[in-house]
């Protein structure tokens, strides 16, 4: 009993952070997210004043705000939207991943961390944050613009690459034939329980929702949303897939109602919150005394992100035909990095292959990259249109 009351305590403390982070982003007109995220370090074990010590047991829950936020993407999306830019996002997004990736290699090389250190370093920046992103877009009037479902197209890919990286990873350092055959079967596994489950649930779903809805009970359609988003959510995970693609599916799915609007009123509120909390735990795992005993890794990691990542993007979106607009807005809209870079920068400290320093260096570049992003994606446009063609 006392052990729920000190997380129970710990996530009021979450909540109220969250309240004063967003509204001090609020009034100085900066992305809610950027607040929680200030509000984490400020309650954070590395801090002082009050601290949250499980932040691990609410980054779990947190995970709900990535996958409702997902699947209101895909609500939003449909797929013949997503079909308008899919060689940009099948072709283009795994070469920028791996132009992204030798670029790390070089740096690491040229910097002295090793050029397999390097390599990583690639990968792990090459993934821009899908939510952070899509909530900007949302908030600028982005989300359905060319360049706006160009940058979610490719950062939907990069979901799945994420997958990819994750099991690559452990294996850099020995990689056999035989571990590139697991890889190769694990992928496979994957795509045989999803297409078939996928067919399935788009014919389904709708007319399952339908007959709910007749029966005009709000609470029940908000449990059947639920049950859809985090059953599939549930599936994809279990088959080596992340949570945020199954959110994403989900929404695709019920998108193919009617009842899409309605599910998306219903989970709005829910959303946000989890959002919140998702965010403000991240804010917790930095530590600013580890970062600054490092200022030289944290900035050339930023820079990887900032210059590095716009002018890869704007070269591969440049190079499928788009305009120079498209290319620079598409470019500017990929210059952050957001939780899957969490995740990867966890397996390969975990495994190795990054130092201590690096990792908090990453989650730091993370947050000022959203920063420096948030003011590039409201300010880039209006530049752009008066000067590109």
């Amino acid at each position: 009993m006392a052990e729920h009351s000190v997380i129970f305590k710990e996530l009021s403390y979450v909540f109220i952070a969250a309240i004063f982070g967003g509204a001090l982003a609020w009034r100085l007109r900066q992305p809610l997210i950027l607040g929680y995220v200030l509000a984490g370090i400020a309650i954070s074990p590395f801090t002082p004043g009050p601290a949250v010590r499980e932040a691990h047991t609410f980054q779990i829950v947190a995970e709900v705000g990535v996958v409702f936020l997902m699947f209101s993407i895909g609500l939003e999306f449909s797929i013949s939207e997503l079909m308008e830019v899919k060689w940009m996002s099948l072709l283009g997004a795994p070469l920028g991943v791996v132009l992204l990736s030798l670029m790390g290699a070089g740096v690491g090389a040229l910097l002295g961390w090793g050029a397999m250190c390097g390599l990583v370093a690639g990968m792990i920046i090459s993934v821009a944050s899908t939510m952070v992103l899509s909530r900007l877009l949302i908030d600028s009037g982005q989300l359905q613009s060319t360049h706006g479902k160009i940058m979610i197209g490719i950062t939907l890919v990069e979901d799945l690459v994420v997958v990819v990286l994750t099991i690559l990873m452990p294996v850099l350092v020995s990689l056999t034939p035989h571990h590139l055959l697991g890889v190769g079967m694990a992928l496979g596994k994957a795509a045989l329980i999803l297409v078939p489950v996928g067919f399935l649930a788009v014919y389904l779903v709708p007319r399952g929702l339908k007959v709910v809805a007749r029966s005009q009970n709000q609470e029940l359609f908000l449990l059947v949303i639920l049950a859809i988003c985090l059953g599939t959510a549930a599936l994809t995970e279990a088959v080596g897939l992340s949570l945020a693609l199954g959110g994403f599916a989900a929404g695709l799915i019920v998108s193919a109602s009617e009842y899409a609007h309605r599910a998306l009123e219903q989970i709005m509120t829910l959303r946000d919150a989890f959002v919140a909390l998702f965010f403000v735990t991240v804010g917790t795992l930095i530590n600013p005394r580890a970062v600054l005993s490092n200022p030289g890794m944290l900035l050339a990691i930023l820079a990887m992100v900032v210059v590095g990542k716009f002018v890869v993007w704007t070269a591969v979106v440049k190079l499928f035909g788009y305009r120079l607009k498209t290319a620079v807005l598409v470019g500017t809209g990929l210059t952050q990095i957001g939780e899957f870079s969490f995740v990867l920068v966890q397996v390969a400290h975990a495994n190795g292959l990054v130092p201590d320093e690096f990792y908090y260096a990453t989650l730091a570049a993370s947050l000022l990259s959203i920063l420096l992003n948030a003011s590039l994606v409201r300010s880039v446009p209006k530049w752009v249109g008066r000067t590109a063609g």
